[in-house]
């Protein structure tokens, strides 16, 4: 879906994520925006100028995760690495806890879902979707699957297979989320959309370290994490303009946008929608203030 500047506000444009309709192009990053804290936080103001089009909840899994041990952040000098390890309550902990929260946003509600297999990724997919008040599944297939040792969304051929075995047990779209460590996203991307999914987005962090400057050792309790930020921003508009070639179907753009400028340019790329993330830990209102940036970028810039 092709856009001019003039419809880059919030509320113009038509705007949508694979058939659901959207009041602007502005999404979270999975993880990085906390509803049900925020809402506890500032009470029900917080619906009055809710900074998200579409909220994608954190990723859950089948079991309950405590995630990794602290410490979890390592800030850059463009951003963070993050080594949280996906601690969530788990499958039923979430539709049960979680679910009834988020779905009391105010805009459509988007769950991401990570299995170690692809039976795993089916339960996940088939509970989640068959709730009224999710509009779309986001699959997260940056784990290792248990059955081959292969991460599944850097390798076309487990991608395929993955989007395959849960393709049919849910009508609800699907949204591949891809790894910028593939080594051809635009491949895997190609596979997710001829295996059924219903948009893609990306990029989700770069594999990184951080070593203590006294010690040299490890400085993350999990060894390594997740670049983001500005330091990955180029990274993935360049992913971003190679999948956009590539797939027809809807692309959900993200890595390191901090401003309207940034989002146009992604879009300008080819993404269809663009997510915030990192900027969210700095300032919680950046979704809003970036989609009104977003609406005063000049055509010519």
């Amino acid at each position: 879906m092709n856009h001019s500047p003039g419809d880059w506000g919030p509320g113009t444009g038509d705007w949508a994520l694979a058939g659901i309709p959207l009041t602007g192009p502005i999404l979270n990053g999975s993880g990085t925006f906390d509803a049900i804290a925020a809402r506890r936080a500032f009470g029900d103001a917080l619906f009055d100028d809710f900074p998200f089009s579409a909220f994608v909840s954190k990723t859950i899994t089948v079991e309950p995760r405590q995630g990794n041990p602290p410490p979890r952040l390592w800030e850059t000098p463009a951003g963070m690495i993050n080594s949280i390890g996906l601690p969530n309550k788990g499958l039923e902990g979430f539709l049960a806890a979680d679910l009834p929260e988020l779905a009391e946003l105010p805009v459509p509600l988007v769950v991401s879902v990570m299995g170690f297999s692809r039976h795993e990724l089916a339960t996940l997919v088939a509970r989640a979707g068959e709730r009224d008040e999710v509009a779309a599944i986001e699959l997260n297939v940056s784990c290792p699957n248990v059955e081959t040792g292969l991460v599944m969304g850097a390798d076309p051929a487990e991608t395929a297979r993955a989007v395959e075995r849960v393709r049919p047990v849910s009508g609800k779209p699907l949204v591949v989320k891809l790894t910028p460590n593939a080594s051809d996203p635009s491949a895997v991307a190609a596979a997710a959309e001829g295996s059924g999914a219903d948009a893609v987005s990306l990029v989700n962090t770069l594999k990184g370290t951080a070593l203590d400057p006294r010690t040299r050792e490890p400085w993350l309790g999990g060894g390594g994490g997740g670049v983001s930020g500005p330091a990955i921003r180029a990274i993935a508009l360049e992913q971003v303009e190679s999948v956009a070639a590539r797939v027809s179907i809807p692309l959900i753009g993200m890595g390191g946008i901090a401003s309207g400028a940034h989002a146009a340019d992604f879009l300008a790329a080819g993404a269809s929608l663009v997510a915030v993330g990192t900027e969210s830990f700095r300032d919680p209102a950046a979704g809003r203030r970036i989609a009104d940036e977003l609406a005063a970028v000049p055509a010519s810039a």
